[in-house]
């Protein structure tokens, strides 16, 4: 046996029915062909975890897998006698399959009465904001058009709601079984009904709000609380707010995801907060008391005597506060070197200069130190 039926799955050999069965529906939603239209990589990927799912899932036949044995092989579902099929009861290799569909698509169960009102489609929004706004929090007016289930019928689409009788070709189940081929070899499908289009009922008069259809297009409009700490990518999701469903089902979802637009001033890491100041050679010497922005203001922070250029403070508990917990400040100073000097300006620090020791920190004498023992020079020019 090629193929690592475990490795297709994700899971382990010793892995329980439940492990399986989760692995097995995680994969089946990633993968569906109809989440991947027109894609053989995918169609493939989902044929091979169908057929992994359908070993593993049946335990005669995971244990023949794990024997070696290729469960697969004609008259190997007996235990290898070639007499029967008493290993195999029915579908068994597809537990959990229905409700899989069920999960995604709303789905048709097998052999269940279950009516496909399918969920409506989800709306997907974009809402910019500032990034002060995303970090500190703040509310917005949401409004968009979208398929409103009618209130007139309550989304039936039939008169006052009531005006349907059961569908008699499927029984009011929404769906229909075709059955191909003879003895155990038999195909069987399940289809939505084509009399009722899935709901399981078909309607005697339309309501003449939405003329039948169930939904009317409208306007929502509404104010989304966007909580602070908010960040491009995240998102807010509210149930109910997408688009009605065209059978009866419940509407889809809207999903608000947020774009942070870039600061002036910031960055970020999650609830982090990085700002770069510059300050004056002179700070930078001698020291001195400089403002630091934040969120809802500013901070006083004194620049230690003798700071160089890069360095970086820590500022704890400044950054973005949430509920989710409170960031931290990080502060990168830059030396600023005045671009112009007049002619006095000059003269002093040549003077400054020539009484100073050039070589006094730890990174210029260990420079100077290599440079004269690889060149036989002095990079600062004092001998």
């Amino acid at each position: 046996m090629a193929k690592d039926y475990y490795k297709v799955l994700g899971v382990d050999k010793t892995a329980s029915d439940d492990d399986i069965k989760k692995a097995y529906r995680t994969l089946v939603k990633k993968y569906h062909p109809d989440l991947h239209p027109n894609d053989a990589a995918a169609a493939e990927k989902f044929k091979e975890i169908n057929e992994a799912n359908e070993v593993l899932s049946n335990p005669e036949k995971r244990k023949m897998y794990d024997q070696g044995v290729d469960p697969n092989a004609q008259g190997g579902f007996s235990g290898g006698n070639g007499a029967g099929f008493s290993g195999f009861s029915g579908f068994s290799g597809f537990s959990g399959f229905d409700d899989i569909f069920g999960d995604i698509f709303g789905g048709f169960g097998g052999g269940k009465r279950r009516q496909a009102n399918t969920k409506g489609e989800d709306i997907t929004l974009e809402l910019s904001l500032s990034f002060l706004d995303a970090a500190k929090g703040t509310k917005r007016e949401i409004a968009y058009t979208r398929k409103e289930p009618c209130h007139a019928c309550k989304g039936t689409g039939a008169k006052n709601g009531t005006a349907f009788k059961t569908c008699e070709k499927c029984g009011g189940t929404g769906q229909v079984q075709y059955t191909s081929g003879s003895g155990f070899f038999r195909s069987v499908q399940v289809r939505a009904c084509d009399e009722c289009h899935g709901t399981g009922k078909k309607i005697i008069e339309e309501c003449p709000d939405c003329h039948g259809k169930g939904y009317q297009r409208a306007q929502t409009k509404f104010t989304v609380e966007i909580p602070a700490g908010a960040d491009t990518g995240s998102y807010i999701k509210k149930a109910g707010f997408g688009e009605a469903s065209v059978n009866g089902g419940s509407p889809g979802d809207l999903i608000i995801v947020i774009k942070v637009e870039p600061s002036k001033l910031f960055r970020r890491k999650q609830f982090d907060l990085y700002v770069d100041v510059p300050i004056s050679f002179k700070t930078a010497t001698l020291g001195g008391k400089i403002k630091i922005p934040l969120i809802d203001d500013t901070l006083e922070y004194a620049i230690p005597e003798g700071t160089q250029n890069g360095k970086v403070f820590f500022v704890r508990g400044k950054g973005i506060k949430t509920s989710r917990g409170t960031g931290d400040l990080y502060i990168t100073v830059t030396v600023e070197v005045p671009a112009k000097l007049s002619k006095s300006q000059k003269e002093s620090l040549e003077k400054f200069d020539s009484d100073t020791d050039i070589r006094q920190t730890p990174k210029m004498r260990d420079f100077q130190s290599n440079m004269e023992a690889m060149y036989g020079v002095d990079p600062y020019g004092k001998k």
